[in-house]
């Protein structure tokens, strides 16, 4: 999501172990990156390397810390001081900072983030430090690497993915007479329609972003169709497809399967108190301690439509394009990089699942993490976020289709045109802001 870049080697002002030379040149033409090891090794002036991210609940607070004091005992010449803060208050707070040279060396980001940033030259071009350290999609789960490209160029390292899941509760499920976890629309639809006998809506369907419009998402992919044109120029939610999959979510409250006006949040509350059997719901759900007194079972989302899909997100390293941003500080960070996905198992603790091929697929994750294996089994059909600059914004029209439509307010093939209409407009804007 940023401007080409045309890569330069780099002077030996930082020599590294092994000497691969990686550099960059940004949009904006300045120097980046160094020399860098596949093995990680630094061997430059010693550095403090400041590190952004929004990860301040859960488990993280504890592990993030845990990481960066491991890394920093292992590398006497390189001190990373991690910021933690809101993800809200990186979106308001990191663009300024880099334009003034005072944004992080590293930091990381949604998909959905990458293009926004990348097309105001915010980021630099990542293409040679990833080279340097060996990295290509291949070490990645399919089809994530890819959304750190942009106008050709490769911006971001993949750190974590967190697929949606089914979240069963076996208790209320039981109520029904049910044994087996559906999978497809028979299953599922046969599942609710007992359920519903037992006196129990068996999947309460919601009109928000979580998780309402991650479920709309899955559904329309499996469908065949998709939220956007290839180059994003064009809103296609409203397509056959978007209309199957939000009219699919709408029934489940037309008869009966699902209550109305579902509140944010309602759905995964209602199963933790027993008064729903199903949940869509991201991998993150399985760190929830509310879950310890639960009988409980995570599965892959069940196939509705023609094709197995589903909603991933992701998270990105990225290496900021501050001014005067300092190349041994880039080369240290590239070297953390490589050292967290490298040691990223823990990671799981906190509900993500680790982007590294290497870690994710290593047998002790899931013998740690037996709940993770139903989502990493998904991740051969996952579909990510749409790389686009000023995304987020047409996104939002999605959500505000699947809330009027299932209050009733409008039709599903109503509100998913208007949305259409209004997230063209904004595509259109997003054009004229950030170029083609």
């Amino acid at each position: 999501m940023i401007k080409p870049w045309a890569r330069r080697a780099i002077g030996a002002s930082i020599a590294l172990a092994v000497g691969i030379a990686i550099s960059g040149c940004s949009a904006s033409g300045a120097g980046t990156g160094g020399a860098v090891s596949a093995d990680g090794e630094y061997s430059g002036p010693d550095v403090d390397v400041t590190f952004w991210h929004g990860w301040t609940g859960g488990a993280a607070p504890t592990i993030v810390p845990q990481l960066i004091q491991k890394f920093n005992a292992e590398h006497e010449n390189i001190t990373v001081k991690a910021v933690p803060q809101e993800w809200g208050d990186i979106t308001a707070k990191m663009p300024l900072a880099i334009k003034a040279g005072k944004g992080p060396d590293v930091a990381v980001l949604h998909g959905d983030d990458l293009a926004t940033y990348a097309a105001q030259n915010l980021l630099q071009d990542a293409g040679g430090i990833i080279d340097g350290l060996g990295y290509s999609g291949d070490d990645f789960p399919k089809g994530v690497f890819d959304k750190g490209n942009f106008r050709d160029a490769q911006y971001a390292v993949p750190w974590s993915v967190t697929p949606l899941g089914l979240y069963v509760n076996k208790t209320v499920l039981a109520k029904a007479g049910i044994t087996e976890i559906p999978t497809d629309e028979a299953s599922y639809t046969a599942a609710l329609e007992a359920l519903k006998g037992a006196g129990v809506a068996g999947e309460w369907v919601d009109g928000y972003v979580f998780t309402g419009t991650f479920e709309f998402q899955s559904l329309i992919w499996q469908f065949g169709g998709d939220m956007y044109n290839d180059d994003v120029t064009e809103a296609t939610f409203n397509s056959e497809a978007g209309v199957k999959a939000l009219t699919w979510m709408t029934d489940l409250v037309k008869n009966g399967y699902s209550p109305a006006n579902v509140a944010q949040d309602g759905n995964i509350k209602a199963l933790i108190a027993g008064e729903t059997a199903f949940n869509w719901n991201g991998v993150w759900q399985t760190t929830n301690s509310a879950f310890a007194d639960l009988d409980w079972v995570a599965a892959p989302v069940p196939q509705i439509g023609d094709e197995k899909a589903v909603w991933s997100s992701s998270t990105h390293w990225v290496f900021p394009q501050n001014k005067g941003q300092d190349k041994n500080k880039t080369a240290a960070a590239s070297v953390f990089v490589k050292w967290m996905n490298d040691n990223s198992m823990g990671w799981a603790e906190t509900g993500e699942l680790p982007a590294a091929n290497t870690v994710r697929e290593d047998p002790a994750l899931l013998e740690q993490y037996p709940n993770l294996e139903p989502f990493m089994n998904e991740l051969e059909y996952a579909h990510y976020e749409t790389v686009s600059p000023g995304i987020s914004e047409a996104n939002a029209q999605i959500t505000l289709a699947l809330n009027e439509a299932l209050t009733g307010k409008k039709d599903p093939k109503s509100a998913l045109d208007d949305a259409a209409d209004k997230a063209n407009q904004i595509l259109k804007a997003n054009q004229d802001k950030y170029g083609d």
